[in-house]
C-alpha cells in the first residue's frame, strides 16, 4: 500500500499530484483562493474538473475565499457546486492519487500552515474517494452560472464599500445547497497572509503634524480611516488593488515621525463612486482637496495613542532600500532611488514590499496584543458610508 501522513509542505505534494495525472481532477474544498487555484492549474486543464465547494458570499467579503478563483476555474471548462457549512477536504487525481488533508487551497494552508492529512496512490482507497465525491457531487445542486458570479460580486461590493461594520451581522446569503450539516468552526478574516500588495497611507501633512498623545479612536474619527483613505484632487489611486493592505499612518511631531496605528482591507478605487459627496465634504471639510477613495473594510486600530503606534522611521531604519517595493525593485536593478525616506516624500501612500509588509504586521501585531484593539461598539458609533451597490 503506498500511504503516507503528511503535515507540511502540501504545494508540492500537489505539484507532484497534478504532474502525475491531470487528466481528471475532483475537488472537495470550502475556501479557494485565485492565486492558489491558478497554481493547481498551471499544468494544464484537467477534464473533467469537477469542484464542490462553499457558495457563502460572506466568505468572500471575509477573505477566506475568492469569486475570482471560481471564475479562473469555470474559464478552465470546471462544473462547481456549492453546499452549506462545508468543511472536509478532498482532492482526487485521475486514478492515480487522492490527498485528505485539513489544507484549503489557500497559500497559508499549503506554504506555511501545518495541515494534517494523507497522500496515496494505493487504487482501493483512490476508488473509494471517487465513490464518495460521486455521491456527494449528485446531492450538491445545480452548477454554478457566470451570471450568479457577477450578481455575488455586485452583493459582496456592495457591502464592504459600507466598510463591514464590526458589530453589524453580515446580511450576505449563502446559496449553497443545505444537506443537513452542522455549522462550521468560526473563521477569521484572511489578511496579511493571501494579500498581494500592502500600501502604507499618510493622515496629515508636515504643516498639520499630530500629537503623539492624541487618542487613536479620535484620529480614526477625524481621518474617517474606519472606512475610506482618501488621495488629493488629481492623483486617483489607480495602483490599489481588491485585497490590498492598508496600513493607517499619521504623521506626527516632537520628533516628526509617521506612527502606523491601525490597518484595513482595501477595494479597488472605482471613479464615481469612490469620490466624496457634498456630504462628505460638509462633514470633513478637508476632503474638498481630498476627494478620491480607497475604500477599506475589516479595519482594526490599536487601543491607545499614537505613541503606541509604530514608527515608519524605524522600519526604514531596520529594512532600508527593502522597507518598499520601489527602493528594493531600484536596489535590486542598480539604479533610481533606494533611500526609502525619499519615496514617500510628497506622496499620499507609498507601496510595500513584501519583507516591509511582513515586519509591520507582525509589529502591529505585538501592539494590538499590549494595548488591545479598538471595541468594535466604539467603531460602530462613527460615520458610515449608506450602501451605494457596485
Amino acid at each position: 500500500m503506498s500511504f503516507r501522513l503528511v503535515d507540511v509542505g502540501w504545494d508540492r505534494e500537489f505539484e507532484d499530484a497534478v504532474n502525475g495525472d491531470h487528466s481528471c481532477l475532483r475537488i472537495v474544498c470550502p475556501f479557494i483562493k485565485e492565486r492558489t487555484a491558478a497554481r493547481l492549474l498551471k499544468r494544464g486543464r484537467p477534464h473533467p474538473l469537477r469542484v464542490i465547494t462553499r457558495f457563502n458570499l460572506g466568505d468572500f467579503a471575509d477573505g477566506v475565499s475568492d469569486i475570482s478563483a471560481l471564475r479562473l476555474l469555470m474559464d478552465t471548462g470546471a462544473e462547481i457546486r456549492g453546499v452549506r457549512n462545508l468543511h472536509s477536504k478532498l482532492y482526487v487525481f485521475g486514478g492515480s492519487c487522492a490527498i485528505l488533508t485539513s489544507a484549503n487551497l489557500t497559500e497559508a494552508a499549503l506554504l506555511r500552515n501545518h495541515e494534517f492529512g494523507f497522500v496515496t496512490q494505493d487504487r482501493g482507497i483512490i476508488d473509494e474517494c471517487r465513490r464518495y465525491f460521486d455521491a456527494f457531487w449528485s446531492r450538491a445542486g445545480n452548477d454554478l452560472r457566470s451570471e450568479q458570479l457577477e450578481d455575488w460580486e455586485r452583493a459582496v461590493t456592495g457591502y464592504l464599500i459600507t466598510g463591514a461594520h464590526p458589530t453589524r451581522p453580515i446580511q450576505l446569503r449563502d446559496e449553497g445547497v443545505d444537506l443537513g450539516t452542522p455549522p462550521p468552526p468560526i473563521v477569521l478574516p484572511a489578511w496579511v497572509g493571501e494579500a498581494g500588495q500592502a500600501f502604507v497611507k499618510f493622515f496629515g501633512e508636515s504643516n498639520n503634524r499630530a500629537e503623539r498623545s492624541t487618542r487613536i479612536i479620535d484620529e480614526v474619527e477625524s481621518s474617517g480611516s474606519h472606512w475610506a483613505c482618501t488621495f488629493p484632487t488629481g492623483k486617483r489611486p489607480r495602483s490599489v488593488q481588491d485585497g490590498a493592505i492598508m496600513f493607517m499612518g499619521r504623521l506626527v511631531k516632537d520628533p516628526g515621525d509617521t506612527m502606523i496605528y491601525g490597518r484595513a482591507v482595501g477595494i479597488r478605487h472605482k471613479p464615481g463612486r469612490d469620490d466624496a459627496t457634498p456630504e462628505d465634504i460638509r462633514l470633513r471639510g478637508w476632503k474638498k482637496k481630498w476627494p478620491h477613495y480607497v475604500r477599506v473594510h475589516h479595519a482594526e486600530f490599536i487601543a491607545g495613542t499614537l505613541a503606541n503606534g509604530i514608527s515608519l522611521r524605524e522600519l526604514t531604519t531596520a529594512l532600508g532600500a527593502n522597507a518598499f517595493a520601489s527602493t528594493q525593485r531600484n536596489a535590486r536593478a542598480g539604479t533610481g532611488n533606494t533611500d526609502p525616506r525619499r519615496a514617500y516624500m510628497q506622496q499620499a501612500a507609498v507601496q510595500l514590499s513584501a519583507q516591509g509588509m511582513a515586519w509591520l504586521d507582525e509589529r502591529l501585531e505585538r501592539a494590538y496584543q499590549q494595548f488591545g484593539r479598538l471595541p468594535p461598539a466604539r467603531l460602530e458609533r462613527l460615520d458610515w458610508p449608506a450602501g451605494s451597490g457596485a
